[in-house]
């Protein structure tokens, strides 16, 4: 192996570990806690190291929410694929994505919620954030109803999943009536 080579394989190392540290402390203490001094003091390596692969904490959120968006693309595929049915088949992804959200609330406000200077449904959105897309679009398309967009259909399903993840993390609704909820959101807005 080449210094280059070990050099890149360091810095994608020290990359990682910022990102993990980063998530872990704002997942334990919420995005106010994550600061360059304190993630510095975590990953024991100095604030310039850490501005050398991040430039502030919102490229670090926007770090976060790509890792986040491929992980619920993850799990809405294997959700999904686990399934016989179309029915079956919509109801695991809104349980695959609302468990996703409830797990991981720190990485959902990094995809939804915090400005990590990503950009959505433009031509410079990151792949990530495209495949978590179409990990929905790959079953709603099945029920987006005939003279109905397929993408259009899963971004109104998308925003109601967003709606139900955001209310239910509020208290606004009680948590015990998820699986309902889901039901009357397929039954009503999926053609299956």
């Amino acid at each position: 192996m080449s210094v280059k080579e070990r050099k890149e394989r360091e810095r994608a190392q020290r990359e990682r570990l910022i990102v993990a540290t980063a998530r872990e402390l704002a997942e334990q203490q919420g995005w106010d806690a994550v600061t360059t001094r304190r993630l510095a003091e975590r990953i024991e390596y100095s604030q310039p190291v850490l501005y050398s692969h991040f430039r502030g904490k919102r490229e670090i959120i926007g770090a976060v929410a790509r890792q986040g968006a491929a992980e619920m693309a993850v799990a809405v595929r294997a959700a999904t694929s686990a399934v016989e049915g179309t029915r079956e088949r919509v109801a695991a992804l809104a349980r695959a994505y609302l468990d996703f959200a409830d797990r991981n609330p720190a990485v959902y406000d990094a995809l939804f919620h915090l400005d990590g200077g990503l950009a959505f449904a433009q031509e410079d959105t990151p792949d990530e954030l495209k495949d978590a897309f179409a990990a929905l679009l790959e079953t709603l398309a099945e029920v987006a109803g005939d003279g109905v967009h397929p993408g259009l259909f899963t971004e109104t399903f998308w925003a109601s999943l967003h709606g139900l993840a955001t209310l239910t993390r509020a208290r606004r609704l009680p948590p015990e009536d998820t699986e309902r909820r889901i039901e009357l959101l397929v039954d009503r807005l999926a053609v299956v």
